[in-house]
């Protein structure tokens, strides 16, 4: 996607958001130019998912590309749609993960998924994940469908495991589709076989149109491009315990300069897309 958007759009400097598993499908956020500058912002943003899992079957990697490590298809039977939809909602709320073995988390240095083909990890640590809600679309046994908005770094797969686990039957998934980061949607993206010179590219307000923001003066837009602090008092809903806790966006005529962090009175820039 990268190579693709750099050539239609003769940039060098493009990015992405956040990668896919090779098996899933959905919303891919490429940044370009400056806006790349904006990645963290975007990928710190809630993310909702549809997703449908196979019960009674386990696999190596939760998904269906791995190789099946236990099947308890028999019992699947006696799973009610009650049953499935009390144990997708007790996800909701923050809880400790473990992430696929096959992964791209970094253990020593090394992606996961090289050392689990190696045979030299099994298990990766629990992480603090939180997922903000979780609804039941479907149940055709064995297939489970659901919506999920989840926080980074959380893995669906490892969620469609899970809640095999707590049915008492296992599961891994088989299909899923990325439909929304924080504000941008799947409704608003661009099909790959269509992106042409002639897409129309958000503004980068776009990618971080969820924080506060500040309108700055020509003066002061001249005093960030260098880096230097802005005075501003922040209204006391955006006041959060201890300095550095907000994030703004400073803007010109809803143009974008920067993004800074509160600091008492003072908004420091922490990334600035204005030359000074």
């Amino acid at each position: 996607m990268v190579a693709r958007v750099r050539k239609v759009y003769h940039l060098r400097a493009v990015g992405h958001t956040g990668t896919l598993d090779p098996f899933a499908t959905g919303l891919l956020v490429m940044l370009l130019g400056k806006a790349t500058r904006l990645a963290r912002f975007v990928e710190q943003q809630p993310k909702t998912y549809l997703a449908t899992a196979r019960l009674g079957v386990r696999t190596t990697t939760d998904d269906d590309t791995g190789e099946v490590v236990g099947a308890e298809a028999a019992g699947t039977a006696d799973v009610t749609v009650a049953a499935v939809r009390a144990s997708l909602t007790s996800f909701v709320g923050d809880y400790l993960q473990r992430p696929p073995a096959y992964s791209a988390k970094k253990v020593g240095g090394e992606r996961s998924y090289r050392l689990a083909r190696r045979g030299a990890i099994s298990e990766l640590p629990e992480v603090a994940v939180t997922v903000y809600s979780a609804e039941l679309l479907g149940y055709e046994p064995p297939a489970v469908t659901f919506r999920t908005t989840v926080s980074p770094g959380t893995y669906i797969r490892a969620l469609a495991r899970d809640l095999g686990d707590r049915l008492g039957v296992g599961a891994h998934l088989t299909a899923l589709r990325r439909e929304r980061i924080g504000q941008l949607s799947i409704h608003d993206a661009v099909p790959l076989a269509q992106l042409s010179a002639d897409t129309p590219v958000l503004p980068p307000l776009a990618a971080v149109g969820h924080l506060p923001a500040v309108e700055l003066t020509e003066a002061e837009v001249r005093e960030v491009a260098q880096g230097k602090a802005v005075r501003r008092s922040l209204p006391d809903s955006l006041t959060i315990a201890g300095s550095s806790a907000v994030r703004v966006v400073m803007t010109r005529l809803g143009e974008v300069i920067a993004v800074a962090e509160a600091d008492g009175e003072w908004l420091r820039p922490r990334v600035v897309l204005e030359s000074a």
